[in-house]
């Protein structure tokens, strides 16, 4: 497995209006793995996550995704480049069934396009047949075929944060950036998404993580980034990092 950094940062700052959001935050996420991103409430980890995504613009600084500049790139150009994301609060369409809202993520989608009309079924049935082999490989991989049909307006909270996943998934991204993944799940489905997500990254899926939930942290990420007040305090594994007296003073106690 390389240990290359599929994802660099470097001296990464946002600003709204007089407050200094991130300050300077320069980090690296190797290929591969699953690194984990955490601090306390008002860290700016959330900030990052947005500009890595495109959501937000960056005031200053360097983002470089498999070797491509992304800093200031819209959010469709990012993930166009296999940067995906999920969010804190999952949103699936709710009143599309879990096979549409997947079927609803791949782009481009050929049957959209006007050349393919002129041509002709021939040119986006073999794109469909495709796209619902890979949903339908997700849906087996999540155990969630059972509920392909349903509406994603029906589902558990847990459910359609595997919908939101299942949905990132199916734009075949290099690199997935989970916000909170078990934020407002059970601890059972929390316990399954944490064995799905360690089946990606066996399968090579690079993830970059912020979560709160410490035990998942200390599970699923082989190396974390700690924040604090928009920089970066620490770095290491977990166990290296509860030895740490400025990361225990600054989040791990309480």
């Amino acid at each position: 497995m390389t240990t290359e950094p599929l994802l660099r940062i470097q001296d990464l700052h946002r600003d709204f209006g007089g407050v200094r959001a991130v300050d300077g935050v320069s980090f690296e996420v190797p290929a591969g793995r699953i690194t984990g991103l955490i601090g306390p409430n008002g860290a700016g980890k959330s900030t990052v996550l947005n500009m890595l995504a495109g959501s937000i613009l960056p005031t200053s600084g360097s983002i470089t995704f498999n070797g491509t500049e992304i800093a200031g790139k819209p959010a469709y150009r990012v993930a166009r480049l296999g940067l995906s994301r999920t969010f804190q609060l999952s949103s699936p369409f709710a009143r599309l069934t879990v096979l549409e809202n997947l079927l609803a993520a791949p782009f481009p989608q050929a049957g959209e396009s006007w050349p393919a009309i002129v041509i002709g079924k021939a040119a986006w049935r073999r794109q469909e047949r495709e796209n619902l082999e890979r949903a339908r490989g997700l849906l087996d991989l999540f155990d969630m075929t059972p509920k392909e049909n349903e509406y994603a307006g029906n589902l558990s909270g847990g459910q359609k944060r595997l919908v939101e996943i299942m949905r990132a998934l199916m734009t075949g991204p290099k690199m997935l950036l989970l916000d909170e993944p078990m934020a407002g799940v059970s601890p059972v489905l929390a316990h399954r998404i944490a064995g799905y997500l360690e089946t990606l990254r066996e399968q090579g899926l690079t993830m970059l993580m912020v979560e709160h939930e410490l035990g998942f942290v200390d599970r699923l990420c082989d190396g974390v980034i700690v924040m604090a007040q928009g920089k970066v305090l620490s770095r290491g594994t977990m166990g290296e990092l509860r030895k740490q007296r400025e990361v225990v003073d600054a989040y791990l106690v309480g």
